[in-house]
């Protein structure tokens, strides 16, 4: 049997990339043309993880993902995902209670950057995301290193972001900056850098960048294909 997947969203651009990157690659894992596994999805208003985030109050993050866990569970989804890297610091205050299991997804990026070779990578994403342990925390008992962009860099990366990509405007001056950064982390040594903000490989691919990217949205959904249909390199 194919497993439901259930996808916890937060911020629509992000989400809607990994819901199309499940419908559209479905049929690499299944064998059959325009299949993929059952998906729903859920989401609280934007507006309403944002109060919570911007107070640092990451139990109320925890209480919103739990409650889309719960409500996707009850329309028979058997795992859940979510397409957001930032949300995933409130991880560890539900997942004991969640009434299904969830994939990671800095742990499948984590996988991927293992199995791709890579040994230090530069980490970009909300400015919550990239001063957390969300990435740190698994990618260091793998053994890979990491770094982050310098403290200005982090602001605006962030404003570009909030004020920018979450409403679906990708402007060449923000990719043109997003650039800058990533070979400013070439220079430090870094051999790959984590999209950890699901909406920057709207902007940022390894066509356009300085170092090859782990697209974390896409790998993800990639992800989530595997757990749903059982298949293994793909």
């Amino acid at each position: 049997m194919v497993k439901h997947i259930g996808i916890v969203a937060c911020s629509a651009e992000g989400a809607a990339l990994c819901y199309r990157t499940i419908c559209q690659e479905g049929e690499r894992y299944l064998g059959k043309r325009y299949a993929h596994p059952e998906v729903s999805m859920h989401t609280h208003p934007f507006s309403e993880y944002m109060k919570y985030i911007e107070a640092g109050d990451w139990e109320g993050v925890a209480g919103l993902m739990l409650s889309s866990a719960e409500k996707l569970a009850k329309i028979g989804a058997d795992f859940a995902i979510s397409p957001d890297n930032t949300i995933h610091q409130a991880f560890d205050l539900f997942i004991d209670r969640s009434p299904i299991p969830w994939l990671h997804i800095a742990e499948e990026v984590a996988k991927e950057a293992t199995r791709r070779g890579f040994r230090k990578l530069g980490i970009l994403g909300t400015r919550y995301l990239m001063e957390s342990q969300v990435y740190p925390s698994k990618l260091e008992p793998l053994g890979i290193s990491w770094v982050i962009p310098s403290e200005e860099e982090r602001e605006e990366i962030n404003r570009i972001i909030f004020e920018e990509l979450v409403y679906g405007r990708f402007l060449e001056e923000s990719r043109r900056y997003l650039k800058e950064v990533i070979e400013g982390l070439r220079t430090r040594g870094c051999d790959a850098v984590v999209l950890g903000c699901t909406e920057l490989p709207l902007v940022i691919s390894d066509e356009n960048s300085p170092l090859p990217t782990l697209d974390s949205t896409r790998i993800l959904a990639r992800a989530a294909l595997r757990e749903a249909t059982g298949s293994i390199g793909q």
